[in-house]
C-alpha cells in the first residue's frame, strides 16, 4: 500500500452533520428567571369579544333609556301645553261671564233705577252670556276633559235664559211687588244654578282631572254670577220693583220716604252699652270691640243702598271714617249695621273722644234730623 492510499483514508469529521435529536413532544414551560420582567397575559380570544360584546349592549340600554326619557319630557311638556292653552281660553269665557253678574248686581242696587232701563240691560246681558255661550263652543278640550266641558256650555246657556227671563218677568202687567218678587227670584234661580253647575260639575271635575293626570301648575278659573243670594232673593226684588214705580217716569219719587237712627251700642269684651248724646260713655275696648247702628226704614216705602257712616273723633279732628250700606229695607224694618276693625291709636285713650253715626238720605226723603246722632266717649283699656 502506497503513501498515498493513506492519504485517502483520511476522515474530515468537520463536513458530517451531527445526528439528529428527535425533539421531545412536549416542552416544559419556564418561568420568568429571577429579575427578568413578566410579560404581559393576554386573555384568550373568546373572552375580548364577550367583554366588547357587553360593552355594546350597555351602551345601547343606555342610548334606549336616555331616548325614552327625552321622549316622555316631551310628551310631558307639550300635554301640559295643550291643558294650558285650554284652560287659559275657558278663563276668558269665565271672567267675562262672571264681570256680567257684577254689572247685574250693581244695577239692581243703583238708585233712580227705570224699568225701561233695566229691561234693556237685562236683555243685553243676556245676549253678552249667548255670545259666550257661542265662543266657548269654539274651544277645543283634550280628550278627557270634553264631557266636563259641556258644563260650560250648561252654565253659560243658564244664564243667558235666566236673564231673559228676568226682562220678560219685570215687564208683566198688573203686577204686585209681592208677586213681582215672587216671578224674579224664580227666574233668579236660574243664575244660582249657573254657578253651582260651574263650581261642582266643571271646575272639581276638571281640578281631580288635573291630578290625575299629574299635571301641576294649571288652575281651573271660578265663574260666579250671584255673589250675594240676598240679591237675587224674594224680599230684594220686591224692593227693587217698588223702587221702579216711581223712578220709571223720571220724577221725585212721592209719599213718605225716609228713615231713622234707632241705638248705637258699643258691644265686646262680654258687655253692651247703649250710647246716649246727653252724658258721655266710658267705653271698655276690647279685641272684639264692635259698634252696632240700628236703623229703621220710617217711611211707607222699602229703600235700598242705605248709607250709614260712622265717625270717630278725637279732641275734635276725625280719627278715622267707616261706612256700611244696607242693600235693601222694607218699611217699618229695623236692620243692624256693624262697624268692626276700629282703628283706635295711642291719642284716642285718656281723652275726650265723640262717635258720630250718620244714616244718608233716601230719594224723596223729607225729614232728616232723625238721621244722625253723635255721642261723647271715652276709651279706655282697664276693665272694671
Amino acid at each position: 500500500m502506497s503513501s498515498y492510499d493513506d492519504d485517502n483514508d483520511i476522515e474530515f469529521d468537520f463536513f458530517e452533520e451531527p445526528e439528529t435529536q428527535e425533539a421531545p413532544s412536549r416542552l416544559r414551560r419556564r418561568g420568568p428567571r429571577s429579575g427578568e420582567p413578566r410579560g404581559p397575559v393576554h386573555p384568550p380570544t373568546g373572552a375580548v369579544a364577550m367583554a366588547r360584546l357587553v360593552g355594546l349592549v350597555a351602551i345601547g340600554i343606555a342610548v334606549v333609556v336616555g331616548l325614552v326619557f327625552w321622549v316622555g319630557a316631551c310628551q310631558g311638556k307639550s300635554r301640559h301645553d295643550e291643558y294650558a292653552s285650554y284652560i287659559d281660553k275657558v278663563r276668558v269665557v269665565a271672567q267675562s261671564s262672571a264681570k256680567v253678574g257684577h254689572e247685574f248686581a250693581a244695577k239692581l242696587g243703583s238708585p233712580g233705577l227705570k224699568l225701561t232701563d233695566l229691561e234693556t240691560r237685562l236683555e243685553q246681558w243676556s245676549q253678552q252670556e249667548q255670545q259666550a255661550y257661542d265662543q266657548a263652543q269654539q274651544i277645543r278640550p283634550p280628550g278627557p276633559l270634553r264631557t266636563m266641558h259641556q258644563q260650560v256650555l250648561d252654565t253659560l246657556q243658564l244664564r243667558a235664559i235666566g236673564l231673559a227671563g228676568l226682562a220678560s218677568a219685570l215687564t208683566q202687567p198688573n203686577q204686585t211687588a209681592s208677586s213681582a218678587g215672587s216671578a224674579l227670584a224664580a227666574q233668579a234661580q236660574l243664575l244660582s244654578a249657573s254657578d253651582i253647575v260651574w263650581a261642582e260639575l266643571y271646575r272639581l271635575p276638571v281640578t281631580q282631572e288635573l291630578k290625575s293626570l299629574g299635571i301641576t301648575g294649571v288652575v281651573v278659573p271660578s265663574s260666579q254670577f250671584v255673589t250675594n243670594p240676598e240679591v237675587v232673593s224674594e224680599r230684594s226684588f220686591q224692593i227693587v220693583f217698588q223702587q221702579l214705580t216711581p223712578a220709571s217716569t223720571g220724577g221725585t219719587p212721592s209719599g213718605l220716604h225716609g228713615s231713622s237712627l234707632v241705638s248705637t251700642k258699643a258691644v265686646g269684651g262680654g258687655r253692651s252699652q247703649t250710647l246716649t248724646s246727653s252724658q258721655p260713655t266710658t267705653i271698655y275696648v276690647s279685641a272684639d270691640l264692635k259698634l252696632d247702628a240700628t236703623v229703621e226704614d220710617s217711611g211707607k216705602f222699602s229703600e235700598v243702598n242705605v248709607p250709614v257712616t260712622l265717625t270717630v273723633k278725637v279732641g275734635g279732628k276725625a280719627l278715622f271714617t267707616k261706612k256700611q250700606t244696607i242693600n235693601g229695607i222694607q218699611a217699618g224694618e229695623q236692620q243692624t249695621v256693624t262697624f268692626t276693625n276700629l282703628q283706635l291709636t295711642p291719642n284716642a285713650f285718656g281723652h275726650a273722644a265723640s262717635i258720630k253715626v250718620t244714616i244718608g238720605g233716601v230719594p224723596g226723603e223729607q225729614k232728616l234730623d232723625n238721621n244722625t246722632a253723635t255721642y261723647p266717649v271715652f276709651f279706655s283699656l282697664s276693665q272694671p
